[in-house]
């Protein structure tokens, strides 16, 4: 069976009674915030926003539903100012605040539904942002404006791509492809099965400008600043000709994507898109083999959970793996971070036997 074939039979849309649900709650959230602003007299406005908002929202274990606050005083702490319109809403739900570049709030409906609630500025131009999440009024504006229902579907069908393939989001410990970052591509590409295709084929960086922003690709590497250059794929911001949207994107991460849609073009299978717990058995089957070992590494921070653990996580991962490189050959190596404050690591190790070390000269 081919791909398109595969591809056919999929369906990875949200159930109608729950997208129905979610919709009832987001709206109800957004009143009570519309209604403290209005009661404190703030100049900011509400704005729901991520995948729900752009119609590209999919089926999840666990939903975050995106809604902003935009704030029209600069000179404001949004953050502080924010909280005292969230606490408005402690009696109904329960609140968490999470810190960042700006803090913002968590607020938990059910296990499974939980809205993040975002403090934004008010610009009018994309390059007066202060901070990434400025920008979400117009990348959600953006892809609603591009989106259709053909759009939608091979959006979903690329994001349970990425989330099974674990290439899903810009967190550190990721540094894999935005949930915008998917969006912009397909409705670039137009269809899932065409962007990973097209991105097999580039040899070198790969430039992509959707709005033609710029003459050429060497203008882009000319005038867009080099810190946002160092992805493997640079895709400039429709919204934005200044910002490359693949930013977060490692090379180590795009190696992986290569080699599993690859696989997936070759020998297409429904299994590229489920969701799998880490195998342990399948390390200790590998090590046999190659009459190796295994190596099972548990890590815990006290950072804040999420992005922050998660990076820190991943960085201590990477720093034990280059220790074990002094003395074994790693045949395989796998890092599961539980969204918390604490990771695995998995490595199959080879050992390299006898190790030659200089030692003072004999004179």
């Amino acid at each position: 069976m081919n791909l398109s074939k595969i591809l056919k039979k999929v369906d990875f849309s949200i159930e109608k009674e729950l997208l129905s649900q979610i919709k009832k709650d987001t709206k109800d959230i957004v009143s009570l915030l519309n209604k403290e602003i209005k009661k404190r007299k703030e100049k900011a406005r509400v704005f729901v926003g991520g995948s729900f908002a752009k119609g590209t929202i999919s089926k999840s274990k666990e939903y975050d539903i995106d809604i902003f606050v935009r704030f029209e005083d600069k000179n404001k702490d949004i953050s502080k100012h924010l909280e005292k319109i969230v606490n408005s809403l402690k009696n109904k739900y329960k609140i968490e605040r999470v810190h960042g570049s700006r803090d913002y709030f968590k607020v938990f409906k059910t296990k499974k539904i939980t809205f993040e609630i975002i403090p934004v500025m008010k610009i009018k131009k994309p390059e007066e942002a202060e901070n990434v999440t400025d920008l979400s009024y117009f990348h959600v504006n953006y892809v609603k404006r591009e989106m259709n229902n053909k759009l939608a579907r091979e959006v979903r069908i690329a994001k349970q791509f990425f989330k099974a393939q674990k290439f899903y989001g810009a967190e550190g410990y990721i540094q894999g492809f935005s949930g915008y970052g998917v969006e912009c591509l397909i409705i670039y590409f137009k269809s899932f099965e065409k962007m990973i295709k097209e991105i097999l084929k580039g040899k070198d960086k790969i430039i992509i400008d959707p709005k033609k922003h710029y003459k050429n690709k060497n203008d882009v590497l000319i005038h867009i600043n080099e810190s946002k250059l160092q992805s493997p794929i640079i895709l400039v911001d429709p919204t934005w000709k200044g910002r490359n949207v693949l930013a977060a994107l490692s090379n180590e991460t795009f190696l992986r994507f290569k080699e599993i849609a690859n696989k997936l073009i070759v020998n297409p299978k429904l299994e590229y898109f489920e969701e799998k717990s880490l195998d342990e058995e399948a390390f200790r089957d590998n090590a046999k083999k190659n009459n190796a070992e295994m190596a099972k590494i548990y890590l815990e921070t006290n950072k804040q959970q999420g992005d922050i653990a998660g990076t820190k996580l991943k960085k201590f991962s990477r720093f034990i793996r280059n220790e074990l490189e002094k003395y074994f050959n790693i045949v395989e190596m796998e890092f599961e971070y539980d969204g918390e404050r604490k990771a695995k690591v998995y490595f199959v190790l080879k050992s390299k036997g006898e190790i030659e070390r200089k030692g003072p000269p004999v004179n």
